[in-house]
């Protein structure tokens, strides 16, 4: 394919490319090509700046945009002052194409906005985060309005929602929703005062990302990044919203199609075993994907037992995907039905990929409705897994 960015475009072409490359090597060699093109999707980088006063929750936010705690490994350093001096990358821990840049505080005595987005070569970031703890500031204005200038997208974000409610719960006269809708008005007020007509502010909180407003940053970030990165943000965001879950779902989906095209094309090769062999490598992949992305697999329930207070087992007692037990041959076969349909696949499509034309379109649609029938099914069940699991450790969290 010419780009990454053109990965959503299969030409007619890059069809044809990779149907000569695989029909002249060998069954392992050709199964590997096709997984690596499968894989450039997940090459597309996003960058994320999050910048923000000293002190506003800058790497917290970092850490549970990539669903970390503060004290995890891999996690960026957090304190009662200053910790970061320079711009540094933390990696998504499953999605190493995902970096969140946490960037030096803003509002000391020297700052200066157009210097600071220099300092920090403002050019690599898709989208910046500014993070406030408190009232909207000068700096915070100087900043966005250099931002605009560059003609990057900016989403401000007013963050520890959580102590702000704690403190104003103190009150007689507490009302949340008039607490929430005071802050925010405060904050949109001093983006309209740099232009913006129709200003959006978040309302967040890095330990509680639940509740407040972080699917509303989602959905706004969803919809002004190019298409191809839209992917790699639904993908990379922790589970932890059944909003989230079904996006996550969905996304996902999208894919099917294109590995079920893939699938087809193997189908036309006139190799024994080699479409059956690719199939089976597919859509474990494809399967293993879906366990990540969710929180599924063993290393994040862990961490959703430390949180919940909840064991493994506890959380696998929800789950009823027939592959909960691994991804085995025996496993993927129930996904296909019955073992004979596999078997009757392997043979019938060797045979009719040797008749010109007609077989290619009967071997092809095989492939593709087997591949395609098996992903739906095993996305259905992990996904209405990772449901069941997030609404109970919802409730124990609460």
């Amino acid at each position: 394919m010419d780009s990454i960015d053109d990965w959503c475009i299969i030409t007619q072409k890059d069809l044809e490319d990779i149907q000569e490359f695989i029909s002249t090597q060998d069954l392992p060699t050709a199964a590997s090509a096709i997984k690596g093109f499968l894989e450039k999707q997940d090459r597309v980088e996003l960058n994320v700046g999050v910048t923000g006063e000293s002190g506003s929750g800058k790497s917290t936010f970092v850490n549970a945009f990539r669903g970390l705690g503060d004290e995890e490994e891999g996690s960026a350093e957090t304190g009662p002052v200053e910790t970061t001096m320079e711009p540094k990358a933390y990696l998504h821990p499953k999605y190493k194409n995902v970096k969140v840049w946490d960037l030096p505080g803003i509002g000391t005595p020297n700052f200066k906005a157009d210097e600071y987005l220099n300092l920090v070569e403002f050019e690599r970031y898709d989208f910046f985060i500014i993070i406030a703890s408190d009232r909207f500031r000068e700096c915070h204005t100087q900043l966005a309005t250099e931002i605009m200038r560059t003609g990057k997208k900016f989403y401000f974000v007013r963050s520890k929602m959580d102590s702000i409610i704690d403190a104003e719960k103190r009150k007689k006269s507490f009302d949340q929703k008039r607490t929430l809708d005071t802050i925010r008005e405060d904050c949109e007020k001093g983006l309209r005062k740099i232009g913006i007509e129709d200003p959006v502010v978040f309302l967040i909180s890095n330990f509680e990302l639940g509740k407040y407003d972080l699917n509303l940053l989602q959905e706004r970030m969803e919809q002004e990044l190019p298409q191809h990165k839209r992917r790699v943000l639904m993908l990379a965001l922790p589970n932890i919203t059944l909003e989230i879950n079904e996006k996550k779902k969905k996304a996902l989906e999208e894919n099917i199609g294109k590995v079920a095209l893939l699938s087809a094309l193997v189908a036309t090769v006139p190799v024994p075993g080699l479409s059956v062999a690719v199939d089976f490598a597919i859509v474990k992949k494809e399967i293993e994907t879906y366990y990540s992305t969710f929180g599924l697999d063993d290393p994040s329930l862990q961490k959703l037992c430390e949180r919940s207070g909840k064991t493994i087992e506890e959380f696998k007692s929800l789950m009823k995907s027939p592959l909960i037990g691994g991804i085995t041959p025996a496993s993927l076969l129930s996904l296909a039905g019955a073992t004979s349909l596999v078997v009757a696949e392997s043979a019938v499509e060797y045979a009719v990929s040797l008749i010109p034309l007609l077989g290619t379109v009967v071997a092809g649609g095989m492939s593709y409705m087997t591949v395609s029938g098996m992903l739906k099914k095993a996305l259905n069940d992990i996904a209405e897994d990772a449901r069941n699991v997030l609404m109970v450790s919802i409730q124990t969290e609460v």
